[in-house]
C-alpha cells in the first residue's frame, strides 16, 4: 500500500526532507500517488510539512493504536499483531480466535472496548483516545497446577512496561491491580481453557487495559474515588509505546511460564502494597478480618485472621485498608 511505503520512507528520512521526486522514484509510483499517500497519511492523524523545492517531512504520529506506530516501538518477533479500532472485548475476541486456531502469540490491541470485562463479571471502561487494551493468547501445554501464578506474573509484566513507558513505579493490590498513589491504574483478566482429553492448557489469554490519558471526569463520581490514569498522576506516556512494551513484557512471561519464577514472586512481594496493611476477605461470611503477612511462591496471600490462625487466600476478594473506598 502506498500509504505505508511513504511513511516507512518519511520516517526513516528523520527530520530531513524527501523531495515528491525522490519518494516517486524511490518507490516507482507517480507524483500524484505520492501527494495522494500523503494526504491519506494527515487523515490518520499524522502531521507532514511540505515545502517547495524541498519536499515533505514528517513532524508527528498520532497517539493512536496502529500497527505502524506500535511497530515502531516493539523490539520482539510479534508476526500477528491485530489492532482493531473496535471491538467488544480483546480477550473476547481472542477467546473467539484461539477456537479458530490463531497461534501463539497472537496479540489483540484495541482503540475502544465496548463491552470490556474485569474480574467477577465486572464492566471495563474502555473510551476510544484514553488509554490501551491488549490481550495475548498464549498456548503453554502445561497443567493448570503450573499456571497457578499467571495472574500475579501478569500484573508485574504490566507494571514493568508501565514504568518502561511512563516512568511511574506502580505498586501492585493483591491479586492483580498495579495502582498508583493508592488507586487502581489498570485492570487486568486472565481466561484458560484446557484441552478435554490432556488437561493441558489448550489457550491461556491475558489481558490488561490501562489507564492512560483519562481525567477524573472520565471516570465519573464514584468510580474517580477509585482509579486513575497516568496523567491524572502527572506521567504522560505513549500509548503505541506503552502497548509495545506489555507486547514484550507479555513475551518474557511467556517464556517463564513452568519454569523458575522466583524472580517475579520476589519483584511481585516488593510492588505489593497489601502486605502488613489490615485487610478483608470479602467473599467470607461477615467479611473476615485479618492481616496481609506474606506472598507465597504460587503468589497466594498468606493471612493471619484474627483468632490468630494463618492461612493462605488464592481466590476471592480483599479489601486494603485505605484503598478503594476500605477506610474503616
Amino acid at each position: 500500500m502506498n500509504k505505508e511505503r511513504v511513511y516507512t520512507l518519511l520516517r526513516e528520512a528523520q527530520d530531513r526532507f524527501c523531495s515528491g521526486q525522490e519518494l516517486s522514484r524511490r518507490l516507482g509510483i507517480s507524483r500524484a500517488a505520492v501527494w495522494k499517500a500523503i494526504e491519506a497519511l494527515r487523515k490518520d492523524g499524522y502531521v507532514v510539512e511540505a515545502r517547495t523545492g524541498l519536499g515533505y517531512r514528517l513532524l508527528s504520529a498520532p497517539d493512536a493504536m496502529v500497527e505502524r506506530e506500535i511497530r515502531r516501538y516493539l523490539r520482539v518477533d510479534c508476526p500477528d499483531l491485530r489492532c482493531l479500532e473496535e471491538i467488544d472485548s480483546t480477550n473476547s475476541y481472542l477467546k473467539r480466535e484461539a477456537l479458530r486456531g490463531a497461534p501463539h502469540g497472537t496479540v489483540a490491541v484495541a482503540e475502544r472496548q465496548t463491552a470490556g470485562r474485569g474480574r467477577m463479571t465486572r464492566s471495563f471502561q474502555s473510551p476510544a483516545g484514553k488509554g490501551v487494551y491488549l490481550s495475548v493468547l498464549l498456548r503453554p501445554k502445561l497443567p493448570p497446577e503450573a499456571l497457578l501464578g499467571v495472574t500475579g506474573m501478569a500484573a508485574v509484566a504490566v507494571c514493568r512496561a508501565i514504568e518502561r513507558a511512563s516512568g511511574a513505579q506502580a505498586d501492585i493490590k493483591w491479586t492483580n491491580d498495579p495502582v498508583l498513589n493508592g488507586r487502581k491504574v489498570c485492570g487486568i483478566l486472565t481466561e484458560l481453557s484446557l484441552e478435554a482429553e490432556t488437561g493441558l492448557a489448550e489457550s491461556l489469554v491475558i489481558g490488561a487495559g490501562v489507564n492512560v490519558n483519562q481525567t477524573a471526569e472520565d471516570f465519573g463520581p464514584e468510580l474517580s474515588q477509585m482509579a486513575t490514569s497516568l496523567a491524572q498522576e502527572g506521567y504522560p506516556a505513549s500509548r503505541p509505546a506503552l502497548a509495545a512494551a506489555m507486547v514484550e513484557e507479555f513475551c518474557r512471561l511467556s517464556d517463564a511460564l513452568g519454569g523458575d519464577v522466583t524472580d517475579w514472586v520476589e519483584e511481585y512481594r516488593r510492588r505489593c502494597v497489601t502486605l502488613g496493611k489490615p485487610v478483608r476477605l470479602l467473599w467470607t461470611e461477615g467479611q473476615t478480618r485479618g492481616e496481609a503477612l506474606n506472598i507465597d511462591s504460587q503468589f497466594g496471600l498468606v493471612v493471619r485472621l484474627e483468632d490468630g490462625t494463618v492461612t493462605t487466600v488464592r481466590t476471592g476478594e480483599v479489601s486494603v485498608r485505605g484503598l478503594y473506598g476500605y477506610t474503616d
